[in-house]
């Protein structure tokens, strides 16, 4: 644990490098505020103590200095605090700026076997709520100290110059106060640890209920959803309190024991004024000095709750930094150029990192460039999982997939992903307009090639049906357009990247009759002179295919033409009746 909290320290300290000249600046005006919040009772202890016994001519020409020098550290001590929180907060908004950067760029490296048991609520939530609290405490948390450390040991020195005596009744419930706050800080770590999982488990449940807001209303399922709703909230709520237990104990703990050291101060110096070794303004002098003392104890107790929340955000951030992508390039992987898309399966086998039995095996397959390939099978034969192998979404456990004959996994993934195109059953579309969707297939492209690819997917007629038409809003996640016509985006996107290898994830299986017949065109057209693999649900649409490959649990069982498998008489025909 020790180990764990000195390397994340160690880390969290290193995101100040970029700021370095900020953040010393911030801690110089720091000290000059804490400085001078020691300076005043000084001051005072010598207009009560001394100036009050002088002439008046002298007191009325003392005060002026004072006054000056009361304005001139007024003036000083404003100008920290300004420093402090504009450009102090400016720093640790930066800070939060490079963390997110470097976690939303990492997880953009993760592969798909992450995000299969990520749920995105709780992603972010580690990327929002958890990475303000860190940049909160990496901007107040040094300031904080310092002026704390600073007061403290600046009120020490001063308290036993005053009177010793009155320092030791002072300091003599102060490890007894350690002791407490060392225990209760632990229990808060913990609890404050929780806070975060429930409010990720929260976030989770609502961007699910609102991703899936359409269901949960043609169900009438409201209050279904309110009492799953329920069930989080009501853990938040029980770890807030828990937490909250802890912190009040903690504050109020320290309350008391701060009191206390008030108490004695006062008592004390009521024995000694009246044995003679002290004067009252020495006393109040005191009293000035212990508000110095224990303002600062106050503030580390606030510190306390704000270490907690930033240092176990920071912990959820190392997480997911800690985590290494499973797929990455190898150290000797070289970008491919004039691809021309033979694609090999030389005895692969596949199963999940969570599984047990492979979901593929022995698999054995060359497609020779420009073949036009289906793939059928029973639901959960491995249909996706094998065509997910050759853009390396995952990788391989066990043989090798080629293209032209160079492993994929000595291809960089930038290049291998850019030579194919993916067409599936589930299309997503980000919010924006039509034109900002097909462009996503090549960032750089000219609007008129971005309308010559919507023409090729049979979608500029109905692109240009909208008042705005290529300008057209189509909501969150294309909630405005219908099935088919998001289907033909996403082809005019693939069309517009232009990749010689292609593969349709059962891509019509979810039209109507008339859409799928559109988007069955717009496929072929696609698919012309490159080597496509077409996971087929509807077993009709792939009748002119040059090969079908019938996938089982044991590896590909045939493969044939249509007329072919249906006189073999075996799975295929099976599957077709």
């Amino acid at each position: 644990m020790k180990s764990n909290l000195k390397c994340n320290l160690k880390r969290m300290i290193g995101y100040y490098k970029p700021y370095m000249n900020i953040f010393v600046a911030d801690i110089l005006f720091a000290f000059l505020s804490a400085a001078i919040a020691l300076v005043i009772p000084l001051i005072v202890r010598y207009v009560t103590g001394t100036l009050i016994y002088k002439d008046t001519d002298v007191i009325m020409k003392e005060l002026l200095y004072i006054v000056l020098v009361f304005a001139g550290l007024v003036i000083l001590d404003c100008y920290s605090k300004y420093f402090i929180g504009n450009y102090g907060h400016v720093m640790g908004a930066k800070m939060e700026y490079d963390m997110r950067s470097e976690l939303f760029e990492h997880m953009q490296k993760l592969s798909f076997s992450f995000y299969d048991d990520a749920k995105v609520g709780k992603l972010m939530s580690r990327i929002t709520t958890d990475l303000f609290e860190i940049t909160e405490l990496l901007h107040h948390g040094p300031e904080n100290i310092i002026l704390s450390l600073l007061k403290i040991a600046g009120a020490l020195v001063i308290l036993t110059g005053i009177s010793v005596k009155l320092t030791i009744a002072a300091f003599v419930v102060l490890p007894v106060m350690f002791v407490f706050a060392f225990i209760l800080n632990k229990k808060m770590r913990r609890a404050f640890r929780r806070n975060r999982e429930t409010i990720a488990e929260i976030n989770a449940r609502i961007e699910d209920n609102l991703s899936g807001i359409r269901v949960v209303k043609s169900f009438a399922n409201e209050s279904i959803e309110s009492s799953k709703f329920k069930v989080g909230n009501d853990n938040f709520l029980a770890a807030k309190r828990n937490s909250y237990r802890y912190m009040g104990m903690f504050q109020s703990g320290v309350s008391t024991f701060t009191t206390l050291i008030q108490m004695c101060v006062i008592v004390a110096g009521a024995f000694l004024i009246s044995k003679g070794n002290l004067n009252v303004t020495d006393l109040l002098t005191f009293l000035l000095y212990i508000g110095v003392f224990t303002e600062p104890i106050r503030t580390l107790v606030d510190f306390t709750e704000q270490f907690q929340n930033g240092y176990t955000g920071f912990e959820r951030f190392v997480e997911i930094m800690d985590i290494k992508p499973d797929i990455a390039d190898t150290p000797d992987a070289t970008d491919i150029s004039d691809v021309k898309g033979h694609v090999e399966f030389d005895n692969v086998s596949f199963r999940y990192n969570d599984g047990v039995e492979n979901v593929l095996n022995n698999v054995n397959l060359s497609v020779e460039a420009g073949k036009y390939v289906a793939i059928v099978g029973t639901s959960g034969a491995g249909k996706t999982t094998m065509c997910s192998l050759i853009p390396r979404f995952y990788d391989v456990t066990e043989g090798t997939i080629s293209i032209d004959g160079k492993d994929i996994r000595d291809i960089t993934l930038k290049s291998l992903r850019r030579h194919i195109g993916v067409v599936a059953q589930d299309v997503y579309l980000f919010a924006g307009t039509i034109y900002e969707n097909i462009l996503y297939g090549k960032p750089d492209a000219t609007k008129e090639e971005v309308i010559a690819a919507a023409k090729n997917a049979n979608a500029h007629e109905f692109i240009m049906s909208f008042p705005d038409g290529y300008d057209t809003d189509i909501g969150q996640r294309g909630i405005k357009l219908s099935g088919g016509q998001k289907q033909r985006i996403s082809i005019a996107r693939v069309f517009l990247k232009n990749p010689p290898i292609l593969i349709f994830d059962e891509a019509t299986s979810a039209l109507d009759n008339e859409s799928e017949r559109v988007v069955q065109s717009s496929l072929e057209t696609l698919a012309r002179n490159r080597t496509t693999f077409v996971i087929a649900h509807r077993l009709s649409t792939i009748r002119n295919a040059e090969c079908i490959l019938v996938l089982t649990e044991d590896g590909i069982a045939e493969s044939g033409t249509h007329k072919e498998l249906i006189e073999l008489g075996g799975v295929y025909a099976s599957l077709y009746e």
